[in-house]
């Protein structure tokens, strides 16, 4: 996959945007310096630190419920969906990177403030709030199930454990459902959706929702550009963690739906709890459980900054750096965890949760943004192609997510809600 064109930066993006409210590049989580107390951002990422940082963004609790759209749509659709998803948000990323070089804004909610004013910049503010709030609520229903603890928050190597207890994760599902393979126990699966008439065909795109909130990490993509050393490592950064990311999420779709069948559940950690009927079954299906609940809680900070700082500056829009007013910083950050644990307590599944936030906050900051930009281009530097792919991803987005939200709503309303497993 390629990330297009941008123009390289020969010296670091100034602070100075047209409406510095919010320091977008203060560091993930600040650190202190000397005796005063006071903070420094963070020293210049790496090429490898950066994928981490990003990779981590995309692989969060979406990850689990990737193998039940297989369930839904079949191996060969099911697959070619989440490519063609992963295509689709590579080009999204490319649009915002290329204008925020344009417009010389330095985060997302700059770049809609310089498009649309401080309506813009506001609509994303709360954007991010909602979807993250809501992919926060996921962790914490998962976490709560398998486990309870702290850890520590180091972001560099944070993030590379988090991406390696994913890869635990996978593994461990791959190694089960070979040996049930080799052994004959596991079943054919479907390869394609089982429609039979209008309510099943609706269903299909139930799938989309969780399909955006996965590869949703468009708002943390400018704070990494912002700490790099090198700004235009910053394509190649993003190529290769949605590459990986986009690897992970098939195998791990792939296996699991093999692993369950039909009786894959909308969290596939759930079908963990259940006899595997394989040799130290239980074990690994503790290990399997424990490694993910830890990636979460690594994941944690890196989708919980954004959330902090957009709050942040909705309610202190002239107030001085986040990261300096420690006072600040431990209330918004209290406020916002005390929402996330009673909303994770309210949820009934993981799957109301994506498809809430899938078909609302997250389709907006991943596809209708970006292309709303584009659209008004400001600057006259969007050519014929990225209008025509901008509405191409605005009707998309509008025309499939409007139809979960039906499919949702009926289903709902004939069946009740959903509950945890």
């Amino acid at each position: 996959m390629t990330i297009g064109s941008i123009k390289p930066v020969k010296e670091k993006k100034s602070r100075k945007n047209k409406q510095p409210i919010v320091d977008e590049k203060s560091p993930l989580l600040p650190t202190k310096h000397g005796d005063g107390g006071g903070f420094d951002e963070l020293n210049g990422a790496s090429f490898s630190g950066a994928v981490f940082n990003l990779s981590t963004t995309i692989v969060g609790a979406g990850i689990m419920s990737l193998p039940a759209t297989m369930k839904i749509l079949g191996l060969i659709l099911g697959i070619a969906v989440i490519i063609f998803m992963a295509f689709l948000t590579e080009a999204s990323i490319e649009l915002l990177l290329r204008f925020s070089r344009t417009s010389k804004s330095v985060s997302y909610g700059g770049l809609m403030g310089d498009a649309f004013g401080k309506c813009g910049r506001m609509l994303i503010q709360i954007c991010v709030l909602i979807n993250n709030i809501g992919v926060l609520v996921v962790y914490m229903i998962i976490i709560g199930d398998v486990l309870s603890g702290t850890t520590s928050n180091s972001l560099r190597y944070t993030s590379a454990l988090s991406v390696a207890l994913a890869v635990v994760f996978l593994v461990i599902t791959v190694g089960i459902t070979l040996f049930k393979l080799i052994n004959g126990t596991v079943l054919m699966p479907r390869l394609l959706p089982d429609v039979t008439n209008l309510t099943s065909f609706l269903n299909l795109f139930t799938v989309v929702p969780v399909l955006v909130t996965a590869y949703i990490c468009h708002y943390n993509v400018h704070s990494i550009d912002n700490e790099l050393d090198d700004n235009t490592q910053i394509k190649g950064v993003v190529r290769t963690a949605l590459a990986l990311c986009s690897s992970v999420y098939v195998m791990t779709s792939v296996f699991g739906f093999l692993l369950f069948g039909d009786a894959t559940l909308d969290d596939v950690l759930a079908n963990f709890s259940a006899d595997l009927g394989i040799p130290f079954g239980s074990l690994l299906n503790d290990t399997v459980r424990v490694s993910y609940a830890a990636h979460l809680m690594l994941v944690f900070p890196i989708v919980f900054y954004p959330l902090r700082l957009n709050l942040d500056g909705l309610l202190f829009p002239s107030a001085r750096p986040l990261a300096s007013d420690n006072l600040r910083f431990a209330s918004l950050s209290i406020a916002l965890i005390s929402v996330v644990f009673l909303g994770a307590n309210f949820i009934p599944s993981i799957w109301d949760a994506f498809q809430f936030t899938g078909a609302t906050a997250a389709v907006c900051i991943g596809f209708i943004f970006p292309a709303a930009i584009t659209l008004r281009d400001r600057y006259g530097v969007a050519t014929k192609r990225d209008k025509i792919l901008s509405i191409f991803m605005i009707v998309l987005a509008v025309f499939s997510n409007l139809i979960a939200i039906y499919s949702d709503a009926y289903t709902l309303f004939k069946n009740g809600p959903s509950h945890r497993e």
